[in-house]
């Protein structure tokens, strides 16, 4: 059964979202989420809740959904998730694997780069995410 996804209006009712499409490993569903979530509130839906599983599944789901329509979009979640609580401690809990994953994603940016941001931005952004 495909999930109906609505904007989150709190940090509550995005954890129950977030926690449903990481449960059907909904990536599809994981995208539209994110395509609907302001990404200057991301810290903020997260609060604290931010775990290894939800960061891949945002990762791929940016990945194979936004990226190549919407770049400017992608950035903007990538700048503002490094923002939230428990970032630090998810990356460094990352594994060699699931790092390569967030390259290529920080690859396609460069390849599909806008005026939303700089390859400049991009490069700082990357050393937030220790690549």
């Amino acid at each position: 059964e495909k999930l109906r996804i609505s904007e989150p209006s709190s940090p509550y009712d995005f954890g129950q979202i977030i926690n449903a499409v990481n449960t059907n490993k909904d990536k599809a569903a994981c995208a539209e989420l994110l395509r609907m979530t302001d990404p200057k509130k991301l810290p903020v839906l997260l609060s604290n809740k931010l775990e290894g599983e939800i960061f891949l599944i945002f990762i791929q789901s940016l990945e194979c959904y936004v990226v190549g329509k919407d770049p400017g979009l992608v950035y903007q979640h990538l700048f503002y998730l490094s923002k939230a609580e428990r970032f630090k401690i998810v990356l460094a809990l990352l594994s060699k694997n699931e790092k390569e994953q967030v390259q290529q994603l920080f690859e396609l940016l460069s390849e599909n780069q806008n005026n939303q941001y700089s390859l400049e931005d991009l490069e700082s952004l990357k050393k937030v995410y220790e690549l």
